[in-house]
């Protein structure tokens, strides 16, 4: 791909807005200009609670005030953008917004009426293009289509990148780092070990500690394998622990083992009451659920770590809309909550027989699981809670910022979700909010991250998760 140099003008699309409002300053020291039809597509989508609309609003509120601070004569000589706002630092965000002041006229094929929306918008970049032959005009946007329409009528055309967290999702951080074979001899003169209340630590030197997280695990294969877990980075060294293994039947979770070596990791953060903030990342059937119930159900019923268990998920269906659902806040999201009552089915199976013991067994575990909507989180504060969050790939970065910062004293949250089932519009792998608290959570203390990576569900959905 050419590398291109030089002052350009940027022609932002609606939606890019309506994904991230900050957008207007995310073009360093490069121009932005913005269509007519782009602010009446804004004006038609201010009303409403939905978070679209409120960053249409917050738009709205950015060339208010760089208005105010500009003044309506400058608007031809366009408003410098770091006259009132300053998302990033000034030496980042120095070009000026252009505002459409005068009716384009542009040469569009005869197929392409200018009275769309899209068609108008793309009409205005052909007439940039011809009054700046010197500058470089691009179209930014989150639509596809509009990009390929751009593309057909001789347009430069991007998406909107600012939001990914990541150039490709394989380098999304796993939270395991396989150790070589000759890990013990490498550090065994610069290394010290000790036992603590039944517990095993090692510190470790060396160059190879740099590349570790806080509470990432170090895995070694073999007949001197072995499991630890980074417990603390600092001075150049490494202070790790042996894991706990959750795999042994005699260390399980509410009657729940881990079939396999990320389910013990997994577990591990999960019953740490020192790890506050855990992400779960896999395919369908990998156990991410369940984990997190089981022992969301161990430290709350048995050692009493937290008052209840909270769940809830993104409302996003499958197929079409079943529609309006009545009852309270918790029955209407009974039906979304399917993965909680086929899991709890699983974990009560064996404890008790009979159909009453089951029953009451069910009504015990549902006092002390409250489900709840997202849409009602904001203000809330939770205190000594459990709170899982599932499906959390179809939230945005702003969307997770909001609900993690619910958390009171004393509480954990767990985010499930699989990056590879996406169903917000505009959201990718690389820019979903669970790809973002991944990556900026990973070197804080208090947290930890696993990628689970084998379906334990049945021999069936792992055959159809590989074939289809």
């Amino acid at each position: 791909m050419t590398k291109i140099t030089g002052k350009r003008l940027f022609v932002l699309d609606t939606n890019v807005l309506m994904h991230d409002p900050t957008a207007l300053f995310r073009f360093q020291e490069h121009d932005v200009f913005l269509p007519m039809v782009v602010l009446e597509e804004l004006d038609r989508s201010k009303k409403g609670l939905s978070e679209v609309s409120r960053n249409v609003r917050q738009v709205s509120r950015f060339m208010d005030a760089l208005l105010q601070a500009c003044g309506a004569q400058q608007i031809e000589a366009g408003l410098p953008l770091n006259a009132a706002y300053q998302i990033e630092s000034p030496q980042t965000c120095s070009g000026r917004l252009f505002f459409q002041t005068r009716a384009m006229l542009s040469d569009l094929p005869q197929s392409l009426p200018g009275n769309v929306a899209d068609n108008s918008i793309l009409g205005t970049a052909l007439a940039l293009q011809e009054e700046r032959p010197d500058t470089m005009v691009s179209l930014i946007s989150k639509d596809i289509n509009l990009r390929i329409k751009a593309s057909i009528v001789g347009i430069h055309t991007e998406d909107y990148f600012n939001d990914k967290v990541l150039d490709d999702v394989s380098l999304l951080y796993s939270g395991i780092c396989d150790l070589p074979d000759n890990f013990w001899e490498h550090h065994e003169q610069a290394m010290d070990s000790w036992q603590e209340n039944g517990r095993t630590f090692y510190r470790l030197g060396g160059d190879v500690s740099a590349q570790w997280y806080p509470n990432q695990f170090l895995h070694k294969a073999g007949e001197d394998g072995i499991t630890l877990i980074v417990r603390e980075l600092k001075d150049g060294t490494a202070l790790v622990e042996r894991a706990m293994d959750y795999q042994n039947k005699r260390h399980n979770v509410w009657g729940i083992t881990a079939r396999n070596r990320e389910q013990n990791f997994a577990l591990n953060l999960l019953m740490d009451p020192q790890v506050d903030f855990v992400t779960l990342v896999g395919n369908a059937g990998t156990g991410k659920t369940l984990l997190a119930l089981a022992a969301g159900l161990a430290q709350t019923l048995e050692d009493n770590l937290y008052k209840e268990i909270i769940m809830t998920r993104v409302t996003v269906p499958v197929g079409e809309d079943i529609g309006f659902l009545p009852g309270t806040e918790e029955e209407k999201m009974t039906p979304w909550m399917g993965a909680l009552m086929d899991n709890l089915e699983v974990l009560t199976r064996t404890d008790v027989s009979g159909d009453w013991g089951r029953a009451a067994t069910n009504d015990l575990l549902l006092n002390r699981i409250k489900i709840r909507s997202l849409n009602f989180m904001r203000g809330r504060t939770f205190l000594d809670r459990y709170i899982i969050l599932d499906e959390a790939q179809n939230l945005t970065a702003k969307q997770m910022k909001t609900l993690i910062t619910r958390a009171g004293p004393g509480s954990k949250i767990v985010c499930l979700g699989n990056i590879a089932q996406i169903d917000t519009p505009y959201l990718t792998e690389t820019s979903s909010g669970l790809t973002y608290v991944v990556d900026r959570f990973k070197a804080w203390a208090h947290s930890g991250h696993i990628t689970l990576q084998r379906g334990e569900r049945s021999r069936l959905a792992d055959f159809a998760a590989d074939a289809l």
